[in-house]
């Protein structure tokens, strides 16, 4: 298929997308290849699209779900009925064209409409086909599941919360969000790949593996010595200090990992004397008496605001930090120059929004260049152009 001129910049202009997908994970991972120059086009079923469409509130002042909005920038999208044969046949027609196909639909669905890996790849060979389930191809092949159930089955929920409280989930779909960085891995990897033995592959990431790859230190404390890490509030493991303290203004974040550190937030609040002290000579022994070191440490800086501190350990060197709220936290990212928000044409004079890619590069930047698409909007600028021979493989 060919791209609209001038639609796409960056490294993977050139490269074009179909995605399937829905909801979170994958259409994140397809979000970013469209960030990274990639012509994505989301596929979606006539009425009611993608689900996130309708998972609101919030809604923004369009009346877009921002659930929405926050995954799909840099795409187009194609409404088509897949049980209509002839709609079915657009669909194969747009995946055959394609680069990459990325879809996270109930095992069998594709398969049934001929949309599958082993269906498509005889007649493009070249395709990189992603998918993206919540249990994997195995055992977990018909289960259904959300990030919040992989977040309880994983042992997410079992190391969140407070240690006298209930499991608790992340406040965001946080294993949705390492699974659909796990698959962008995966793709760019098999495009690279690509070009050395001109030929395409099948791509599995699931949800619960893509969990237990992400508990890192703790499911290594588990494989490695059959501990089963409980829940620890805001405490660490295997630093300490590494947690919230009260201020006369509110919480600071500190983290001093080593000894060096250490001795440096001794000095900053002017209790030297706690480095001497034999029971926090050393992390592992700071770590067997946490609780005494958190209260002596918490006695000094309830006696000044949270900025005096914050000012006063960063120029000792120590990390630290306000525990922010979300209108903060973006300030904070302004204030140090990262451009955290940029706005996207769309039309009428209008801009929308967006949380900006967190990539940098130094030749062939990340792109913002289009809003979350409105349902069905380029079908038929998309159907146009497969019926064109010399754009299909």
């Amino acid at each position: 298929m060919e791209q609209r001129a001038g639609a796409s910049r960056g490294p993977l202009d050139g490269v074009v997308v179909a995605d399937f997908s829905r909801v979170l994970a994958g259409p994140l991972a397809a979000m970013m290849l469209g960030d990274l120059g990639a012509d994505v086009i989301k596929i979606e079923r006539p009425g009611l699209g993608d689900d996130t469409r309708s998972w609101g509130p919030p809604f923004s002042e369009d009346g877009s779900a921002t659930y929405y909005l926050s995954v799909n920038r840099n795409k187009r999208s194609v409404v088509l009925d897949l049980a209509d044969p002839e709609q079915r046949s657009q669909a194969r027609d747009l995946a055959l064209s394609a680069d990459v196909v990325v879809e996270n639909f109930r095992a069998g669905t594709m398969e049934r409409f001929g949309l599958d890996y082993e269906s498509l790849q005889p007649d493009n060979p070249e395709l990189v086909y992603c998918r993206v389930s919540a249990f994997g191809p195995a055992g977990g092949r018909d289960l259904p599941g959300y990030d919040f159930i992989v977040q309880a089955t994983s042992g997410f929920m079992s190391i969140t919360g407070d240690a006298a409280g209930p499991p608790t989930k992340t406040g965001v779909a946080i294993v949705d969000v390492f699974t659909g960085l796990y698959a962008t891995v995966g793709i760019l990897a098999a495009l690279a790949e690509r070009h050395t033995s001109g030929r395409g592959q099948f791509i599995e990431v699931n949800l619960l593996s893509s969990a237990l790859g992400a508990l890192i230190n703790q499911a290594s404390a588990f494989v490695n010595t059959g501990v089963v890490p409980g829940r620890m509030g805001n405490l660490h493991p295997s630093i300490t200090p590494y947690q919230p303290f009260d201020t006369a203004t509110g919480p600071i974040a500190i983290a001093a990992t080593n000894e060096r550190q250490f001795a440096k937030l001794c000095e900053a609040l002017e209790a030297t004397h706690l480095a001497a002290d034999e029971r926090f000579s050393s992390n592992t022994s700071r770590v067997e008496h946490r609780d005494a070191l958190a209260q002596q440490l918490e006695s000094i800086l309830v006696r000044q605001p949270c900025e005096h501190w914050v000012e006063r350990l960063t120029a000792h060197g120590i990390p630290c930090g306000p525990v922010n709220a979300m209108d903060a936290a973006f300030a904070l990212a302004r204030e140090l120059g990262l451009d955290p928000v940029r706005w996207l044409p769309a039309g009428d004079g209008q801009q929308v929004p967006t949380v900006a890619n967190p990539i940098t590069f130094s030749r062939t930047p990340a792109s913002h260049r289009l809003p979350p698409p409105a349902l069905g909007a380029d079908t038929a600028e998309v159907l146009e152009s497969l019926r064109s021979p010399k754009e299909l493989p």
